[in-house]
């Protein structure tokens, strides 16, 4: 049970100058003698992060062995999810069938990851008539758990939606690759690449473009602002609380230097007025990105996020992390689109697992900030499902089935972790799973995409 003797509102902000401060939810929030789940401020909120990269995973690298309880030691790409293995459930069989060409047709089945969270073959056509059928499931739920919070829902990316326009073809519109989040079935979301956009989306970090640069400029914190306001606020917080708040202060304080950083590092302009965000190195990127939603979903001032990986054909390379024992030999990972047609030769499988292993590691860096993050009685993972998963599953011949998907976290006690399940090949479709994750946020629907029922093992 977790009781305080006081309470402030659940909703409280700090603002200074241009600056609006969420707070993470702390025992002062709580009336006394009351129970956190029995109140409004403290009712375990559920979240829902999705993340999608392309191209499939190396076969043999990703999937256990047997159906049920996972195994002491993981496969290969799935061991940086040892430490929420727990929390963990990995789906095997499943067949994205809305990524496949049309029946009776040929051609590239590239450009449909918006297919990623409807299970429906978006709509062939290049013109502005570009139709997804509905909106992606991100959007749904952010109709249901998201509307009381500053920002409804938040898109992230990490390669620049523009770096490969040119590659969309097969009479698709670029906009099925570059947005997984769709509002409605002809509405695509922007997925948002640059981490200082998105830190100024969280915390209102100045109130003109003028304010913000000039405050860049000078290397000055949001928090300046808002210095008093913290010491006020403190003076009447637990000891518990204070913590709380002083962890939550610094990891936006440190979060906005590394911002600062890849600010200059990439600016060439010296006089630009909004320096871009953006770091040069991917690892780089998309823990900054990680970091931001973690304290998005923190403050609850969005409980909705969707992060596009990479998009379609993209031969990008990633430089694996040095000095982790998850890449003891460290190096950089083979093209991503080029790897992924690995000619089933067993060496060239072995290097794109490495690539996948690496997307799975970024992933875990999420699900570990949320375990360790305190939310009420429990963790920030204790209330989110992180769907990560893609479109393909051999993908060297674009084969679609046996495509893999991994749920991590507990969504309040809806998801029990530490298992794998298996169906059949070509029996049940990412639909079904898609129509499931619906009902872990009591959406309850009798079709999704192309589902023909539920996940009755889930």
């Amino acid at each position: 049970m977790f009781i305080t003797k006081r309470a402030i509102p659940r909703r409280t902000f700090l603002r200074g100058a241009g600056v609006t401060l969420a707070l993470p939810l702390l025992e002062s929030m709580v009336p006394a003698a009351t129970a956190l789940a029995q109140t409004p401020a403290g009712a375990a909120k559920p979240r829902f992060v999705g993340v999608f990269y392309p191209h499939g995973m190396a076969p043999g690298y990703w999937e256990p062995e047997k159906e049920g309880p996972l195994s002491e030691k993981l496969p290969s790409i799935m061991e940086p999810l040892e430490k929420v293995k727990d929390q963990t459930v990995v789906i095997t069989g499943l067949w994205s069938k809305s990524a496949e060409p049309p029946e009776g047709t040929t051609g590239s089945d590239h450009w449909v990851a918006a297919a990623f969270l409807t299970a429906i073959k978006p709509k062939k056509t290049a013109g502005s008539d570009a139709s997804v059928g509905t909106p992606t499931i991100d959007q749904v739920i952010a109709q249901k758990i998201g509307q009381e919070n500053l920002l409804p829902s938040l898109q992230l990316a990490v390669e620049d939606p523009n770096s490969s326009s040119s590659n969309c073809g097969e009479g698709y519109s670029c906009s099925y690759t570059n947005s997984i989040s769709w509002s409605t079935a002809t509405g695509p979301l922007p997925m948002e690449l640059d981490p200082q956009v998105v830190f100024e989306r969280l915390f209102g970090s100045g109130a003109t473009p003028e304010v913000r640069a000039s405050r860049m400029r000078q290397s000055r914190s949001i928090l300046d602002s808002l210095v008093a306001e913290l010491q006020g606020l403190k003076k009447n917080l637990g000891a518990s609380d204070q913590k709380i708040v002083n962890q939550y202060a610094e990891e936006i304080r440190e979060i906005e230097r590394r911002i600062q950083l890849a600010a200059k590092a990439s600016s060439s302009v010296p006089e630009i007025a909004e320096p871009s965000g953006i770091p040069e190195q991917f690892d780089d990127h998309i823990k900054l990105h990680w970091d931001l939603a973690a304290l998005a979903l923190q403050a609850d001032i969005t409980r909705v996020v969707t992060l596009l990986g990479a998009r379609d054909l993209t031969g990008k390379t990633y430089p694996f992390p040095k000095n982790d024992p998850l890449f003891p030999e460290g190096g950089v990972s083979v093209s991503f689109h080029g790897g992924s047609h690995h000619q089933d030769d067993p060496a060239q499988i072995k290097a794109y697992s490495k690539l996948n292993r690496y997307h799975l590691y970024t992933t875990s860096y999420l699900a570990n900030k949320l375990k360790a993050t305190k939310d009420g009685d429990g963790t920030l993972l204790d209330r989110t499902l992180i769907l990560h998963g893609t479109n393909m599953g051999n993908s060297n011949q674009h084969q679609h089935y046996d495509v893999p998907h991994f749920l991590i976290g507990g969504i309040n006690g809806k998801l029990k972790g530490g298992r794998h399940i298996h169906f059949d090949r070509k029996t049940v479709t990412t639909g079904n799973l898609l129509l499931s994750i619906l009902d872990l946020y009591d959406i309850h629907q009798d079709k999704q995409g192309d589902s023909t029922g539920r996940l009755a093992k889930l």
